[in-house]
């Protein structure tokens, strides 16, 4: 068997189960797992816009310097899609009770026609004082 002189020496004991006596098996250390959601902190937009990204992916970046977050995302060819901003705050107690509905003011249909012929009635009546108002002005 070649000797490699860059591999660290390992003794060969002829047989395949054989141990030496003083052997300790070295604890093998548990693998993290990949995390594909992660946080990073960056320091303002120009942090986020500079951060990279691999292709198709996306990443949540949390400012340090103000109460905002971005998402930086990439399309499958890597070219990096309009960086979005969010902006946050806490919210109380009572903003999480009950959320507030805009009350909107509608007007019916059939309200709308009766208007619709309240006003052509009255653009179809002819005032009778224009006579007066264009002699008027024709005198003075």
């Amino acid at each position: 068997m070649p000797i490699n002189p860059y591999q660290p020496y390992q003794p060969y004991y002829g047989q395949a189960n054989y141990q030496p006596i003083n052997y300790q098996p070295q604890p093998q250390q548990p693998q993290q797992q990949a995390n594909n959601s992660s946080i990073t902190w960056v320091q303002g937009e120009t942090g986020a816009k500079s951060y990279l990204v691999a292709a198709g992916q996306s990443a949540l970046l949390m400012d340090s310097e103000q109460s905002r977050f971005y998402i930086k995302s990439t399309d499958a060819s890597g070219m990096p899609l309009p960086l979005r901003v969010f902006q946050y705050s806490e919210l109380t107690q009572n903003d999480t009770a009950a959320p507030k509905t805009a009350v909107l003011d509608y007007v019916s249909r059939s309200e709308f026609d009766a208007f619709k012929e309240n006003v052509s009635k009255i653009l179809s009546q002819k005032p009778s004082n224009t006579k007066k108002v264009s002699e008027d002005k024709s005198n003075a």
